[in-house]
């Protein structure tokens, strides 16, 4: 008797585990073909905008677009960039390494990756364009996730549901897919929400400190002849994703430079420097947009951030 329940104890054991094993045979399969629906998609975007990535105002291979609502804005870009998926993907699929990319902004005073209960964190302190100490700053916690990632398709995202100046439902993405080129396509948004608390503040800063500043979308032409570029929120939104897009670009290639020290977490000073002089290069290819400092301020300010 003790046998015959032992040996049918034994059977629903077996049983439970093929069931979960084949429940777990489906999720594989349904994440894998979702992945490779995903690169389709994105693939299809780089085939639809040849023409837009070979002849563009950003003189090399860049589209940007932008929108809003009533209570968000929106920007996007889609790149090409000369670096292999493999060597790509493995970057930028890691907490630090984003830390790394966001201390490259102007703005961005303090960064710090950490694991916690709900998984990895990006503590994040954003200030203004001079030096500031990190505790003025306001601060930003982005939780990392890792929607996808194969062989061909990575997708992560960061998101934080409340920010500075009563702003609210940041969310950075990445999607990248390789290409036959060898090269790698990405397609990057930041977006942010705002109440109308929010919403008075961006305005004071648009009636005040930004002030004449402009975006990249062409609204229009003057009365000189050359382009008229779109203020207010979505000049905000454009101005912003282009440096945090110019940020991942120079992490990138910041890394045909040899580390000085292999295993280190932290960026080499060796690439941090090459990372530093590049953004700093790649702003100042749009000065009427993204002209803020001189380049010495620039960099005596980040160096001594990242110590």
């Amino acid at each position: 008797m003790n046998l015959a329940s032992e040996l049918k104890g034994l059977w629903a054991v077996a049983r439970l585990f093929a069931v979960a094993l084949m429940c777990a045979s489906v999720s594989v399969a349904y994440a894998a073909d979702t992945n490779a629906a995903a690169a389709s998609v994105l693939r299809a975007k780089h085939e639809a905008l040849q023409d837009q990535l070979a002849r563009n105002q950003f003189q090399k291979p860049l589209v940007m677009v932008s929108g809003d609502t009533a209570s968000s804005v929106t920007g996007d870009i889609y790149a090409f960039i000369n670096t292999p998926f493999v060597t790509a993907g493995a970057a930028l699929n890691s907490p630090v390494r984003w830390c790394d990319i966001l201390m490259l902004h102007l703005n961005t005073k303090y960064c710090r990756a950490s694991v916690g209960i709900s998984g990895n964190v990006l503590q994040v302190n954003m200030g203004n364009k001079f030096d500031q100490p990190v505790g003025e700053a306001y601060r930003l916690d982005l939780a990392y996730r890792v929607v996808a990632e194969s062989p061909g398709y990575l997708k992560l995202m960061l998101t934080a549901d409340e920010g500075p100046l009563s702003t609210r439902d940041y969310r950075v993405v990445l999607e990248a897919v390789p290409l036959d080129s060898g090269g790698t396509f990405l397609h990057f948004t930041y977006s942010y929400g705002y109440g109308f608390a929010g919403k008075l503040a961006l305005q004071a800063y648009l009636a005040t400190i930004g002030r004449g500043k402009v975006g990249f979308t062409v609204v229009g032409q003057q009365s000189d002849g050359q382009p008229m570029h779109i203020a207010g929120l979505r000049g905000v939104v454009e101005r912003n994703t282009m440096r945090y897009y110019l940020a991942i670009e120079a992490f990138l290639g910041a890394l045909s430079v040899a580390p000085d020290q292999p295993n280190s977490p932290n960026l080499s000073n060796a690439r941090l420097e090459k990372a530093l002089q590049d953004w700093f290069t790649g702003i100042e290819r749009y000065p009427r947009q993204l002209h803020e400092l001189q380049r010495h301020e620039y960099l005596d300010m980040k160096r001594k951030e990242y110590l």
